[in-house]
């Protein structure tokens, strides 16, 4: 599990004083890209390959609101990887609060050109870095 912190920022809350809901997929995508880079598997490098990772899916449940300035932490866990599909779990923690806010999911694809491909087979060197965070337990 990879944990990223955040301070909610005054900017991102609504009318009603709380942290809109479309901003916890930009935390999301945040806690993603920090751990992808924590593995070595960064955007950019994965990029230089020639190989993007849409989003495929989202979604979040909203358990309690967020305010401006209040400490979150986000949990990040891998929840499958077959090579070509990339899922993740998080859990939105507000530390100031000491409360669950949030849980959410994203399912991502691996492309080049265009084309799903499976990492596994394409670019061993990414999948190997994904199955060792994953304790070597890579998935189908």
């Amino acid at each position: 599990m990879f944990t990223y912190k955040r301070t909610a920022q005054y900017h991102e809350t609504d009318k009603m004083g709380v942290i809109h809901h479309s901003n916890y997929v930009k935390w999301m995508e945040e806690a993603r890209v920090a751990f992808l880079e924590s593995i070595g598997a960064g955007y950019k490098s994965v990029e230089a390959a020639g190989v993007v990772s849409p989003v495929v899916s989202v979604s979040v449940d909203y358990v309690r609101p967020v305010e401006f300035s209040d400490e979150t932490e986000i949990s990040l866990s891998v929840t499958k990887y077959s090579g070509a599909v990339l899922e993740f779990g998080y859990r939105f923690f507000n530390v100031t609060k000491n409360e669950l806010c949030a849980k959410a999911s994203s399912r991502h694809c691996f492309l080049k050109n265009g084309r799903i491909v499976s990492l596994k087979k394409e670019f061993p060197a990414l999948s190997e870095k994904l199955d060792r965070a994953l304790g070597g337990a890579g998935g189908e």
